[in-house]
């Protein structure tokens, strides 16, 4: 299952929350690319998309875990597993996330 967005609904460095199949997703535009990334920070229960983008990292807003957008891997502690990342189509106009 997949959602699909639209492009100029994501902002440049902003996240955006939406539910594929019933599981939490962080999707963010940044560098002129689209990311998305499971939205539940592996190191305790918080929301990634309410977190800080800079370049191709996002920061959990709740200890400062930093996670890379492009595979997921946790950069900085509190967190030292990575979150699952999801497959990104470009339809143009519109992305499928799923």
């Amino acid at each position: 299952m997949s959602v699909t967005l639209e492009k100029s609904s994501l902002q440049e460095g902003k996240p955006q929350l939406v539910t594929v199949d019933g599981t939490s997703v962080c999707v963010v535009r940044t560098q002129g690319e689209i990311f998305a990334i499971a939205d539940t920070c592996s190191h305790s229960d918080a929301s990634l998309s309410e977190g800080d983008v800079t370049g191709y990292k996002i920061e959990c807003w709740l200890h400062g875990a930093e996670f890379d957008l492009r595979d997921g891997q946790a950069l900085t502690p509190p967190a030292v597993q990575a979150v699952q990342t999801f497959t990104v189509k470009d339809n143009g106009d519109t992305v499928e996330i799923g």
